[in-house]
């Protein structure tokens, strides 16, 4: 039986507690500073090490016991001091309240892909997710990130670590967790993979050729020159164009910021010889912007074929399920918007102006942001090359 004591001319109590000599095949007695003065304190730091030690003896004694072991005495001496309760959540409540939050600053695309991380991730625990949060462990979160390595892609993967990160850094500065495990764990590297890399110059003429006579030449074109990603293009009606000022301004779906962009001449020539309709809100690409963003990038990657620069869409059944790992190419819609950020580092702009321009949002952009005006931004699209006059070649 525990218990504590206190010795005259010690500031602090002292506990006695017996633990399992397995070698010695007997107790052994121990007495060790509980490094307070306050009695309750004492009391419950002392039923904390006499539990510990019942269990080990029993042979239950795990890592994850043990952080069992150490979270509820640490609660229970917090509230000996403070007379309150410490905060406590299990992992599932804490990941379906950060959900929550997410729904309502996220973009709709956004906060369904942290709902199917973290529904996977979840289901991974299993009977752990209803434990303390504070239990969890950076081999829980590396085990997760193997496991969908596996069944997915070392991107998606990655992906899944870098959603931990900002769910449990949450629930850090909410006090809930002492550190965040999933600061512990390594991305993976993507060996063996694809690389989204920008398009070439070349490869954007052989783009454009062989999607002349589609919705898809008008898309590549803005990809190229506006740096927008694809639903937003596809989704872009014709109050977002005014060719009086040159200009585009939409809201970026992801992050819900508006954006206005200077239009280079290719792009103004290409709204110039459009059919402008009597209704503002009519989209540009009737036929495209009714589409989800899947059939989007399947019908993009059917434009890559037909320039040569992409296999085909495989729609054979792979018997895997829907969230099978897919074969991962090297060029797709969303690499028009890195190709937009070189070109105009190429031509001389600089970081932060390329990525105002592309709407991201960096260190960069808030601390040059005073300087870009209309002037500059317009002065580093003029000098992008006309990607048209090359594919008409």
């Amino acid at each position: 039986m525990a218990s504590i004591h206190k010795q005259p001319g010690r500031p602090f109590y002292f506990c006695a507690f017996s633990t399992w000599d397995s070698e010695g095949n007997r107790w052994k007695r121990h007495f060790r500073s509980t490094e307070t003065g306050d009695k309750r304190e004492a009391q419950e730091i002392c039923r904390a090490w006499e539990k510990a030690a019942k269990a080990a003896h029993n042979g239950r004694l795990t890592p994850d016991a043990a952080r069992e072991v150490i979270a509820r005495g640490v609660a229970d001496v917090f509230s000996a001091a403070s007379r309150e309760s410490l905060q406590s959540r299990s992992v599932r409540d804490w990941c379906a309240a950060w959900l929550e939050s997410k729904r309502l600053e996220s973009a709709v695309t956004t906060a369904s892909r942290y709902e199917g991380i973290i529904a996977r991730f979840t289901e991974h625990l299993g009977r752990k997710a209803d434990r303390d949060i504070s239990s969890l462990t950076a081999t829980d979160v590396g085990g997760f990130r193997d496991t969908l390595a596996k069944d997915l892609s070392r991107n998606s993967a990655n992906l899944a670590v870098k959603t931990l990160r900002v769910c449990l850094g949450s629930a850090l500065k909410q006090g809930l967790v002492t550190s965040n495990p999933a600061n512990l764990v390594d991305k993976l590297k993507a060996r063996g993979e694809s690389q989204r890399r920008p398009f070439t110059l070349k490869e954007i003429a052989r783009v454009l050729k062989a999607a002349d006579g589609s919705e898809w030449r008008g898309m590549t074109i803005l990809g190229i020159y506006l740096g927008a990603r694809l639903t937003d293009c596809a989704r872009l009606t014709w109050r977002s164009v005014n060719l009086e000022t040159e200009t585009i301004s939409f809201v970026a779906k992801k992050t819900g910021g508006r954006l206005s962009i200077p239009m280079a001449k290719p792009l103004v020539d290409f709204f110039t010889a459009l059919p402008a309709p009597d209704a503002p809100d009519a989209p540009i690409f009737p036929k495209l912007s009714t589409k989800s963003a899947s059939k989007l990038s399947e019908g993009f990657r059917s434009v890559l074929a037909d320039a040569g620069l992409a296999e085909p869409p495989n729609k054979r059944s792979t018997g895997k399920g829907r969230h099978a790992a897919r074969e991962v190419s090297e060029l797709s819609f969303h690499c028009l918007r890195h190709a937009f950020v070189s070109i105009l580092k190429a031509t001389g702009a600089s970081e932060a102006v390329a990525m105002a321009l592309a709407g991201h949002e960096t260190k960069a952009i808030s601390q040059h942001y005073t300087t870009l005006d209309d002037a500059t931004l317009r002065a580093a699209v003029d000098k992008m090359p006309d990607v048209t006059v090359r594919a008409a070649r």
